[in-house]
């Protein structure tokens, strides 16, 4: 197993940007191999779950508030934490702001077409992730002689929201939403699963424990939080230092704030903060 690379102790500062709370998977491992950078959080509660969202609304609007984000808070590197939005939208965010380097998350195709024994992998995801001819290109180019069983599991990112607050989630719900995966008469081969959606890091045990354990669970978020660790190896320390304690945004206050910001503290976060948006230029003045 490849070893996790720590960027010296050198304040860089990172935006990491999801829908909800599932990007913080990512922040977690990030904070383990980059301890002294910053690393502020946006969340765009306002309109979650994106997985549900039309594809060109969501584009615009990633488009539009990571721009806002980069020109209010000159972050050294964007992650987007959300298997959504990075299939959707990185291309568009590249385009806009080709100055700043960005991290996308991507359906583990690839590791798990290296884990299998049996040929037979499963993805996990959204409906957007899984309707998207990009997870087809990833299916095509790294795990062509594997058969693919993609599954989307609509609710299952809400219910992680709810397990992250420490809310009750019978396990018959989490079972509903999962079945269509091992639907298929290939399924009895399936020994490998990818996390196509950040928000499920936090269902993950759930997962393990209602599934049979001869199946290896694949969830990326410490591979991205690695690669964007290599990334800040290549880039100076932030220039002024950013100021600290880091900022965690919502573009709307989430379900239960209370519960969430409870839970916020180990990530690295003292409170919710309410994104607002820039005044129109017709206000200002």
């Amino acid at each position: 197993m490849l070893q996790a690379r720590s960027v010296p102790d050198s304040p860089h500062h990172v935006l990491a940007f999801d829908s909800g709370i599932g990007g913080l998977g990512i922040v977690r491992a990030l904070r383990a191999h980059a301890p002294a950078a910053r690393v502020d959080y946006l969340a765009d509660t306002a309109v979650f779950p994106y997985g549900e969202q039309e594809d060109q609304f969501l584009v615009n609007r990633i488009v539009t508030l990571i721009g806002e984000a980069i020109t209010r808070h000159r972050p050294q590197v964007v992650v987007i934490a959300c298997n959504t939005a990075s299939t959707l939208a990185l291309s568009a965010l590249r385009a806009a702001y080709p100055a700043t380097p960005f991290v996308g998350c991507v359906p583990p195709i690839r590791w798990a077409a290296r884990q299998t024994k049996t040929g037979v992998i499963g993805l996990l995801a959204t409906r957007a992730t899984i309707r998207r001819p990009y997870l087809t290109e990833l299916h095509a180019q790294y795990a062509p002689r594997c058969t693919l069983l993609a599954h989307a599991a609509p609710l299952l990112a809400g219910y992680a929201e709810r397990l992250f607050r420490e809310e009750t989630v019978p396990d018959q719900l989490i079972e509903q939403e999962i079945s269509g995966l091992f639907a298929s008469p290939a399924a009895a081969e399936l020994d490998a699963i990818g996390l196509g959606c950040t928000h499920y890091t936090f269902v993950l045990e759930r997962l393990r424990a209602l599934t049979p354990p001869h199946i290896a669970w694949l969830d990326p978020a410490d591979a991205v939080a690695r690669h964007t660790c290599t990334l800040l190896q290549t880039l100076p320390a932030a220039s002024p230092a950013p100021p600290s304690p880091a900022h965690a945004w919502f573009t709307a206050m989430p379900e239960n704030p209370a519960a969430l910001a409870a839970h916020l503290p180990p990530f690295g976060y003292d409170e919710i903060e309410v994104w607002s948006a820039p005044a129109p230029l017709d206000a200002l003045g």
